[in-house]
């Protein structure tokens, strides 16, 4: 077993042990425990993670490696009627045109079949690039630690463990000043309300936990929750945890904070990737 966490493959644990070491989303070792199972979706979304098993079953056949959920739904915290259901798609290769079409179809179906949920997001790639180097610190971990497995094999066994150091830091959210530029023009050009809306929540997860992120390895666990990573990042910036608290409270509640979005991407959102940068440095760029 490495420092990197890059032997010792063959355990991650489950999410009904986490906490079990520091309460702080580690075992006993220091090593990530993977959060979520299928044992803690509410009942109330049973029907809809089974509707999504037979839509990507009928959608993408053979086409498939594995499927995962993530987010509230197997973290047991999700909220009828407000929740959103993510799931991401390992297939046998890269996803095509086609792949991305019945990705959309099934998500609209999804939300339209469940009042349940509000959304539903499918995230696809290539079993390949899951494993491979250049995403071992970002999908790799993700799919290792965040991921719960649904159908097929389950990549993680692949993967190494891991530990929340400033590599990994790095390669989650490192590139949070090349995308600024290209976030600022979407809000600038947003053409409705509901267009907005969907932004500001998407802005506001991102930075409450590239904010969280930032004082991972200082803080020495890990945290889904927005209002917590909020609360644990102020510990360490006291003079922007006003900012970060609002941006917690808005990616939950986006439409009651229609004026934040350009706040955050004039203020918070260029520190925070400038303070990124100096303390982790730069996420290798992708092809």
């Amino acid at each position: 077993m490495t420092s990197d966490g890059t032997a010792d493959r063959t355990h991650h644990g489950t999410g009904s042990s986490a906490g079990t070491g520091s309460g702080r989303g580690l075992d006993r070792d220091g090593w990530f425990v993977r959060e979520g199972s299928l044992e803690r979706v509410p009942p109330e979304f049973a029907p809809v993670v089974a509707g999504l098993r037979s839509r990507i079953a009928d959608h993408f056949g053979d086409r498939l490696h594995s499927s995962y959920l993530f987010g509230s739904i197997p973290r047991g915290t999700a909220v009828p009627g407000v929740s959103d259901l993510d799931a991401l798609l390992a297939l046998r290769d890269g996803p095509t045109e086609d792949d991305h079409a019945a990705a959309r179809a099934v998500e609209e179906a999804l939300d339209t079949a469940f009042p349940e949920i509000d959304g539903a997001g499918l995230l696809l790639f290539a079993a390949e690039r899951l494993l491979s180097d250049l995403e071992r610190y970002d999908l790799g971990w993700f799919v290792a630690c965040l991921c719960t497995p649904l159908d097929g094999p389950d990549l993680a066994g692949r993967l190494p463990r891991y530990r929340p150091t400033s590599l990994l830091a790095r390669e989650i959210n490192g590139d949070l000043f090349r995308d600024l530029p290209d976030l600022r023009t979407k809000a600038a050009a947003a053409p409705t309300e509901a267009a907005r809306t969907r932004l500001t929540r998407g802005v506001t997860r991102r930075l409450v936990r590239t904010g969280f992120t930032l004082v991972m390895p200082r803080w020495g666990g890990w945290t889904s929750d927005l209002a917590e990573s909020a609360e644990v990042f102020g510990r360490y910036y006291p003079a922007h945890a006003g900012q970060m608290r609002a941006a917690a409270r808005a990616a939950r509640a986006p439409a009651a904070y229609p004026h934040l979005l350009d706040e955050l991407l004039s203020g918070l959102a260029p520190w925070l990737a400038e303070e990124y940068l100096a303390v982790h440095g730069a996420k290798a760029p992708r092809p």
